[in-house]
């Protein structure tokens, strides 16, 4: 059995409108929400379509113990967009934290969905569990602390 999904990092809500669905948030006492970094950081990327990738907003708030994150995909292609427009705002996927992105993405042993890399090999893998799990699974290597 994989260590990959043993530590829970964040949660990834697809949604139409991330302003609108930030507010609500702070509405109710869940902030402060900040801009994800640039997604131009991944040199290594394969995903559907990188103008997609690139042009998807993030937002997250750091809760005690568990990341929220916001994502509104643009209207070029990506698993976010075709989730979001089959399923409509939901949980899109469940993102854990590990130690190193390759070794956690070959001892998954799950069929790739997504992936990218920054230079010092840091960054995610998505997996096609959708069918499987009910939705997405992600293993990540943080960059810096906090993201």
């Amino acid at each position: 059995m994989s260590d990959a999904f043993r530590k829970l990092h964040h949660i990834c809500i697809v949604v139409h409108d991330i302003d609108k669905t930030q507010a609500f948030y702070e509405s109710i006492g869940i902030g402060p929400w900040l801009a994800y970094p640039p997604l131009t950081e991944y040199e290594e990327l394969e995903v559907p379509s990188r103008a997609g990738f690139l042009a998807m907003q993030y937002r997250i708030c750091n809760l005690p113990g568990i990341q929220l994150q916001l994502c509104q995909p643009s209207h070029d292609p990506s698993p976010q967009r075709i989730h979001l427009d089959s399923k409509g705002e939901g949980v899109f996927h469940l993102g854990f934290e590990v130690p190193d992105a390759d070794a956690a993405e070959a001892a998954a042993g799950l069929p790739v969905l997504m992936r990218g890399r920054r230079p010092n090999r840091t960054g995610f893998t998505y997996y096609d569990t959708a069918g499987d799990a009910a939705v997405v699974l992600l293993t990540r290597q943080t960059n810096e602390p906090g993201r």
